[in-house]
């Protein structure tokens, strides 16, 4: 009985006690009192056309579902301000098709310049001189539609650029 008893308050208190996991997206490494978030359109330093632009706009899209700051573009009114720069972006054939030698998928490496700064106190919260993102996409061998397709490739790949930068913002990675 005594043994039973001893027994069913250590594993209450042990399952109290947590073992200090937690769950990613949970809670956010960024100061709890910001409300704003100012996101300028993205520095480009490369010579793919718009590339910036469909970067920034993705990331205030990723924001927007999945933080509670309000994105501002004014920059003096905002709690934090998030600068960026596209440094490169870099394009590499991975495979060929065997038969015609014609590549058929590319992989995308794009080196960024991030920064966050609590406008505040004008300290970085979030630094990261050369953020690598990788992705692959697939070309088609039909030349009318080759150009038809690097859009939406720079799209997606900006949207998954997107989720990770936020990812690593809010779990200060």
């Amino acid at each position: 009985m005594k043994v039973s008893l001893l027994l069913s308050i250590s594993t209450g208190l042990l399952g109290s006690v947590g073992c200090g996991y937690h769950v990613v997206g949970r809670s956010s490494a960024l100061p709890a009192d910001w409300e704003t978030v100012a996101v300028p359109a993205f520095k480009n330093d490369t010579t793919r056309y718009r590339i910036e632009q469909h970067m920034t706009q993705a990331v205030v899209r990723e924001f927007l579902r999945r933080t509670k700051y309000h994105i501002v573009q004014d920059e003096g009114a905002a709690d934090a301000v998030l600068h960026a720069e596209v440094l490169s972006i870099d394009t590499t054939p991975v495979l060929f098709n065997a038969t015609t030698g014609e590549v058929t998928t590319m992989l995308v490496t794009l080196h960024t310049k991030v920064q966050l700064v609590d406008n505040h106190t004008q300290k970085a919260v979030y630094h990261q001189d050369d953020m690598v993102f990788r992705d692959e996409y697939q070309i088609s061998t039909d030349v009318q539609s080759f150009f038809e397709e690097q859009d939406p490739a720079i799209d997606r790949m900006s949207r998954a650029f997107a989720a990770k930068l936020v990812s690593n913002l809010l779990d200060n990675f």
